[in-house]
């Protein structure tokens, strides 16, 4: 039964993995058309083509390798200056083949090209792909925090410890040497809801926990709902050593009042935006290790030769993306909890498709976008200088550094492999 659903969770993740490929290039294709520029074809996958469909001018299909995706946009630059009859280098033939390329899909769409388009419109179909990854975490986390919730600790307890133990000690269990705890002394049981603590009122756990730490040595009236009935204990917090969760999330150890008892645990739901909020936390982690990538990179390499743990922060391709779907979906876990880390993964998954995507070199979407706005830039400079318009940035000569680019890209994702399959992330302590 657990591999069964660990093959279930790797599954699940690859089939959000697709869905994800195909609405960041429908994300695309979409304002493309609405354009009038000519979509040629619409790709889910890289390889061997294993089936397509043409409706109207576009063909539709799956390919082989579902690693990512593309659509075909006709005059993604503007047509080939004459040839001068001499480049034979590698690199001019790259370019030559790439003009090549593009004057095929120009030839096949007449003006209904992109870079005859006005600069935001193409900057619009560029940003369209990363914007539905955009969308997609958003519901994603708004799925997880606002339709499951998140586990928070409330003000009904869950357990009373019966004696305090040593600071540091290894004891699990009581002695007679053992003083009672305050609230085993004070008579708080289990099920008890925590109204108020020294008359301020409670909803949760954090908020009662403050005022205990602040009351060492001190007498407090703790009000207390017990079987439908209100009633009020009197509690000494002793002063003991503690670790918390400070208001920074930070985990912190002090000395503070202890009382000595623990809080059940249930999901509450967060506010609608929290989504949103979540997603642009995440966003900004995500952007952290892209600038640091080079240097993450180096490290998984190390780990991967060295057998050292692996960062949890650090990089990770499809396959540790699956294996962790995998494991997560294995676990011994409530079934809405389970699905709460899928779903938290999939919105996590798209985060980093968008701003994997946003890095301002060709291929990806953000150079595009670079290459557009150094379009609109001339042209508004010519405008105001009154200067003829001048030519399309021809991205083409670009060809050598894009070449760069990918074959970085495809020895990342080679070591990515290697590192999750020989030196896979350890999230579970396994």
């Amino acid at each position: 039964m657990t591999v069964l659903l660990f093959v279930a969770g790797i599954v699940v993740m690859l089939v959000g993995l697709g869905v994800s490929i195909a609405l960041h290039e429908l994300g695309h294709i979409v304002p493309a058309k609405a354009f009038g520029v000519r979509v040629g074809q619409y790709m889910i996958g890289f390889g061997p083509t294993l089936w397509s469909k043409k409706v109207g001018e576009t063909e539709y299909g799956f390919k082989a390798l579902p690693l990512g995706g593309f659509i075909s946009i006709a005059g993604m630059y503007p047509p080939s200056p004459a040839q001068d009859g001499a480049r034979k280098r590698l690199w001019s033939t790259l370019v030559q083949d790439a003009r090549e390329q593009n004057d095929e899909t120009i030839a096949e769409a007449g003006e209904r090209t992109l870079y005859r388009l006005a600069t935001w419109k193409r900057v619009v179909v560029m940003l369209g792909g990363p914007f539905m990854n955009l969308v997609l975490a958003v519901i994603a986390f708004s799925v997880m925090l606002s339709g499951i919730g998140i586990q928070q600790p409330t003000a009904t307890v869950a357990s009373v410890s019966e004696c305090v133990l040593p600071a540091g000690t290894e004891q699990t269990e009581c002695t007679a040497a053992d003083p009672a705890t305050p609230a085993a002394e004070a008579g708080l049981r289990p099920g008890d809801t925590i109204t108020s603590v020294d008359g301020t009122a409670v909803s949760d756990f954090d908020e009662a926990s403050a005022i205990i730490r602040e009351h060492p040595d001190e007498r407090i009236a703790v009000e207390i709902v017990r079987d439908g009935a209100e009633r009020t204990l009197q509690i000494t917090p002793i002063l003991a050593e503690n670790q918390y969760t400070n208001a920074d999330g930070e985990l912190v150890t002090d000395e503070v009042g202890f009382v000595g008892f623990s809080p059940t645990q249930e999901r509450v739901r967060q506010p609608i935006w929290a989504g949103a909020e979540q997603t642009l936390a995440n966003t900004g982690a995500v952007a952290e290790i892209i600038v640091q990538l080079p240097v993450k990179l180096y490290d998984t390499a190390v780990d991967l030769f060295t057998g050292g743990e692996r960062d949890p922060d650090g990089p990770i391709s499809v396959i540790g993306v699956g294996r962790i779907a995998g494991e997560v979906a294995a676990t011994e876990a409530p079934i809405v909890d389970r699905v709460a880390v899928l779903v938290n993964l999939f919105g996590s998954l798209n985060i980093a498709l968008m701003v994997f995507n946003l890095i301002p070199l060709l291929p990806l979407d953000g150079g595009h976008v670079v290459v557009a706005l150094w379009d609109g830039i001339k042209r508004a400079f010519a405008k105001l200088t009154g200067r003829p318009a001048p030519k399309p940035a021809d991205a083409t000569r670009l060809v050598p550094l894009t070449l760069v680019v990918v074959v970085f890209m495809i020895s990342m994702a080679a070591l990515l492999f290697a590192a999750d399959i020989f030196n896979p992330v350890d999230l579970f302590g396994g």
